[in-house]
């Protein structure tokens, strides 16, 4: 039977998130709840949880460092965020959250959720899942604790609309002034979307076996990459697969390109 914890500072969500889980998710047993971070991080450390709901921001710690403190233990559990506040997706993400929910949670979004939660029980648990991590890192892998979400934005007439995006789904991203534009394929064609990042920021995030740098303004999915056109002038562009666009790369980058 898996076990669960709920860490928030409202007593009243605390009771609206324990009485949906026991409606959907009857098979859960709720072994306690805390309403700050200090006593969230001492009973995540006893052992008896498989899941931890967090909110972010609580008194003591905050969520997000409840969640790191606990990716160094060997036993930890699975961390769910559940918030008000919509600004620390790519945080909570990069603290190993299984999911992020948005408050008021419906019975729907939770039951994806808990989808998510039943198909994480089913891969390597925790500890091991960071040892292989730590050997990777050791052995000189890229990407050892590489991104793999972000929240990108994109306007229209009625307001920003913003989009939870898998970094594996992304063709390239590229600068664009004070943002980064992230590319997209939609359909035959493409899409853009803007995230608050800067190029250079991201790129130390990226896995570096995934993504590789190709112009100071733009980081290439390699596995996008269907070939390399030259021009008369010797100029070499990467052709993406089963798209029109061609992308130029900087002379400095064109080593990586000479087998193709």
């Amino acid at each position: 039977m898996p076990t669960a914890l709920i860490a928030d500072d409202e007593p009243h969500l605390v009771e609206f998130l324990r009485a949906r889980l026991a409606r959907v998710w009857p098979e859960l047993e709720l072994i306690g709840t805390v309403d700050n971070g200090v006593d969230a991080l001492s009973l995540a450390r006893q052992g008896a949880a498989d899941i931890a709901f967090l909110d972010i921001r609580m008194p003591g710690l905050t969520g997000l460092e409840v969640a790191r403190e606990l990716q160094a233990d060997a036993r930890r559990p699975r961390i769910v965020f559940v918030t008000a506040f919509d600004q620390y997706a790519i945080d909570a993400f990069d603290a190993d959250a299984v999911d992020y929910l948005l408050k008021p949670v419906s019975d729907e979004r939770l039951e994806r959720t808990i989808e998510k939660l039943r198909a994480h029980a089913a891969q390597p648990p925790p500890d091991l899942t960071r040892l292989l991590a730590q050997l990777a890192q050791h052995l000189g892998a890229p990407g050892a604790q590489a991104l793999r979400w972000i929240r990108a934005s994109r306007r229209q007439a009625d307001g920003e609309i913003t989009e939870q995006i898998a970094v594996a789904d992304v063709l390239y991203f590229q600068a664009d002034d004070k943002y980064t534009c992230v590319v997209l394929r939609d359909g035959a064609g493409m899409r853009e979307l803007l995230i608050r990042v800067p190029l250079s920021e991201l790129n130390e995030q990226l896995d570096k076996r995934d993504f590789q740098q190709i112009h100071r303004s733009v980081i290439v999915n390699l596995s996008v990459v269907a070939g390399t056109r030259r021009d008369l002038a010797g100029k070499l562009f990467i052709r993406l697969r089963d798209l029109a666009r061609e992308l130029p790369v900087a002379r400095q980058y064109v080593h990586l390109f000479r087998q193709m």
